[in-house]
């Protein structure tokens, strides 16, 4: 897989982002770095996937949008990011990203590590993360955990894993994590390896396609904790022109998550569009599925929401204490210094009956036709401990 921008980088900076230590870009004097001034208006607007891949159906409000032509003129890319669960912050940190997509504990790992990243737009309204067991080892109680092993694809997704097992009244210091790699640390669960597994909505249903059925212990009926989220350069909000810039770019993804909301199917396929080979793999029912589980986390209860994207503080504020108690950051967060609603009106103030309008009106293949949404919606938990 081509990792984004593996021409221009430097030798320093490859051992920058992917080595054990993490200098930081002040450390490194980026400020002119890559041929960008700190006040540029953006040339090419890069997001930067956590996953290392964007053959999944996690980003459909993008894709979606991009179809719809949701994003007018702005130049806006795509790039699936090196597997390294940290490379989402660290890229977005010196400038060769302008938006992360990491998970709450990543991002708290790159507050810890100084860089001044900033959360602008909340996709993870429920907590999307899942713990996997093999059929008929399922448990309910995550305690059970204690003396085991869990499997991760990263290292860096103890950052993840941890703070939410402590939510359960698990002592992780009792818990065994193997780093058993992306993409195959699912496979080594179902092949015998470690005791559980990681996981999240949306990856459920595509290992299903893949043969892997497990049972699950879902953070999105269980847990409090908040989900992925977007980080931008805390300093670029401090500039008109980017700030304005990143209000109509996350109007696309607030407008691509409502048309997925009105039409999954509609929004599945313009991800199988984008990628033959994971169309083939996938189908239409699992990849309806998966984007139905995704639209549960990034919806959440809307009633009680300012819109697509919008922060819950207290959650935040409750995470961030809790990774304070176990260690992972050293000193207390305010959760207003790193997390932000400032952009959530704006990018929620579009015309939601044109984009239902245009939801309504796609005509959809007749592979998707056959597809009885509400049939898939009612099972979408059946592997649920």
């Amino acid at each position: 897989m081509t990792r984004p921008f593996a021409g221009a980088m430097s030798r320093r900076y490859f051992l920058q982002v992917t080595g054990t230590g993490l200098v930081t870009a002040t450390a490194l004097g980026t400020s002119g770095l890559f041929g960008r001034a700190e006040a540029a208006p953006y040339e090419k607007f890069t997001w930067i996937s956590p996953r290392g891949t964007l053959e999944v159906l996690d980003d459909y409000p993008y894709w979606a949008a991009k179809k719809a032509g949701y994003f007018g003129d702005l130049d806006t890319d795509m790039q699936p990011g090196p597997s390294d669960g940290t490379a989402t912050v660290k890229f977005v940190d010196v400038g060769q990203a302008d938006m992360g997509f990491p998970s709450p504990g990543v991002f708290s790992f790159a507050l810890q590590n100084g860089m001044k990243l900033k959360s602008v737009f909340h996709m993870g309204a429920r907590d999307t993360f899942s713990i996997a067991f093999r059929k008929g080892e399922g448990m309910t109680d995550l305690r059970g955990l204690e003396g085991k092993t869990m499997l991760l694809g990263s290292a860096a997704w103890q950052a993840i894993t941890d703070p939410m097992l402590a939510a359960q009244g698990v002592d992780v210091s009792k818990v065994k994590y193997v780093e058993a790699g992306w993409p195959t640390w699912g496979t080594a669960l179902a092949g015998g390896q470690g005791d559980a597994a990681l996981s999240w909505e949306g990856l459920r249903a595509e290992w299903i396609a893949t043969g892997l059925k497990f049972d699950y212990w879902l953070g999105v009926q269980k847990s409090k904790l908040p989900a992925n989220t977007f980080v931008v350069r805390a300093a670029d909000l401090e500039d008109p022109d980017r700030k304005a810039f990143l209000e109509k770019y996350l109007r696309g993804w607030a407008m691509g998550l409502e048309f997925g909301h009105q039409n999954p199917r509609a929004a599945v396929e313009a991800v199988f569009e984008q990628f033959p080979a994971f169309a083939k793999n996938t189908g239409p029912e699992l990849g309806t599925t998966s984007l139905l589980q995704q639209d549960n986390v990034f919806r959440g209860d809307m009633d009680k929401r300012e819109g697509w994207g919008s922060h819950d503080m207290a959650s935040w504020q409750s995470f961030f204490d809790l990774t304070l108690k176990l260690g992972q950051i050293k000193e207390a967060v305010k959760v207003e210094d790193v997390c932000t609603n400032e952009l959530i009106k704006g990018a929620n103030d579009f015309d939601h009956a044109k984009v239902k309008a245009d939801a309504d009106a796609y005509k959809l293949s007749d592979a998707f036709a056959a597809i009885d949404v509400e049939n898939v919606r009612a099972h979408m938990f059946d592997d649920a401990v």
